[in-house]
């Protein structure tokens, strides 16, 4: 297009699937006037879609496999939340043990997230050293989880009324040589993080999120307590065994993506924490509740909303039963669908061109929470 006079140019184009600074597969289509963004319009679908609908025309046990591809960094929580939702309906009880374990299980899946984003969030600057630590310090998460469920990243270790099996053989001894590894490296990644001036300079200010929006619109997790929301349904609706752990809601209040990393980090050390306290205090006893024939599994009718605190905050899961083997509906309820939609559209205007995948990553997406 011909800039009018004293006009720059107005410019038309799509910021992925493809572009690495694209969290997940799906794209932002963008206009410009000059380098900064006039408009912008999420598209998703390039991925996994349609798992509600999926859900629906399988077995009750069948789902497993299926919902921990809604996120797959993190798939445990569809696993966790699946799960509350089914036994609620059905009226199962959770072993004591079954219950710490899946906590666990949980704070694992939250601490090698927040690795990977906390160093992909450098990643996205130009700072290739970060990125790269943040995915080795994860993959010493996924050794774990090898080692507990077979698989480093599809799991499908959480089933109704309880997990499919107890901790191996010394995996306490060797999670805690782990997490002592991972604190050990954690301060030289804050100095080449939090402390670079460059990283300082491209986040502070960049990517306001102004707290009003935080229930206008819905914000949850870090993007919202990023703000000074002190919301976390670890606390405000306790599951499993977080009511027995020691710990406090980490917000800050600087409402930009530096605020946003900090607490991604802060959150980093409280899963280390939690952790830690877990192992301590894990009783003894069985890990699961026997089930009946799964492949008749009729499930009582009723409806019910499962809500956990993913590492991006509140997830749920609202489940329909009409009393047969089948869900009758499913419907997840994920933080992507407002952080990478209303909220995304609403910051980009007025953004920057180079800091569009800077706002993009402080904001964790996965596309298939969208397009479910």
């Amino acid at each position: 297009m011909i800039p009018e006079a004293g006009r720059t140019k107005t410019t038309h184009l799509f910021f992925g699937p493809q572009h690495p600074g694209v969290t997940g597969n799906m794209s932002v289509e963008m206009w410009f006037d000059g380098d900064e963004i006039t408009k912008a319009v999420t598209h998703v679908g390039y991925l996994h879609r349609g798992f509600e609908k999926l859900m629906e025309r399988r077995l009750w046990i069948q789902n497993f496999p299926l919902v921990c591809r809604i996120c797959v960094p993190e798939p445990d929580i569809n696993e966790e939340c699946y799960a509350m939702a089914v036994e609620t309906l059905a009226g199962i009880t959770v072993p004591e043990r079954a219950k710490w374990i899946r906590t666990m299980v949980l704070e694992l899946a939250r601490l090698g997230t927040n690795l990977m984003v906390f160093g992909g969030q450098g990643g996205t600057i130009g700072m290739g050293t970060a990125a790269m630590w943040g995915i080795t310090l994860r993959d010493f998460v996924l050794d774990l989880f090898e080692e507990l469920t077979g698989g480093r990243v599809y799991h499908m270790y959480i089933i109704p009324g309880g997990v499919r099996r107890d901790l191996p053989e010394g995996f306490g001894r060797r999670m805690i040589s782990t997490l002592d590894s991972i604190a050990e490296r954690l301060p030289e990644m804050d100095r080449l993080i939090l402390n670079n001036a460059v990283f300082k300079d491209r986040t502070i200010g960049v990517g306001m999120v102004d707290p009003a929006w935080v229930d206008e619109l819905g914000l949850v997790g870090p993007v919202a307590r990023g703000s000074g929301s002190g919301r976390d349904v670890r606390k405000d609706d306790p599951y499993e065994a977080y009511a027995h752990l020691d710990f406090q809601v980490i917000y800050e209040t600087g409402n930009d993506i530096y605020s946003r990393t900090v607490m991604r980090r802060r959150e980093i050390d409280l899963s280390i924490s939690l952790l830690r306290q877990i192992l301590e205090n894990m009783p003894e006893g069985p890990v699961s509740t026997r089930l009946p024939n799964l492949t008749q599994w009729k499930v009582p009718p009723g409806e019910v909303y499962a809500r956990l605190e993913s590492s991006r905050g509140e997830y749920g899961y609202y489940v329909v039963s009409d009393g047969g083997t089948r869900p009758r509906r499913v419907h997840v309820r994920g933080p992507s669908y407002v952080h990478a939609t209303a909220l995304l559209e609403r910051m980009l205007v007025g953004a920057n061109i180079a800091d569009v995948s800077n706002i993009m990553v402080s904001l964790t997406t996965c596309p298939p929470e969208i397009e479910r």
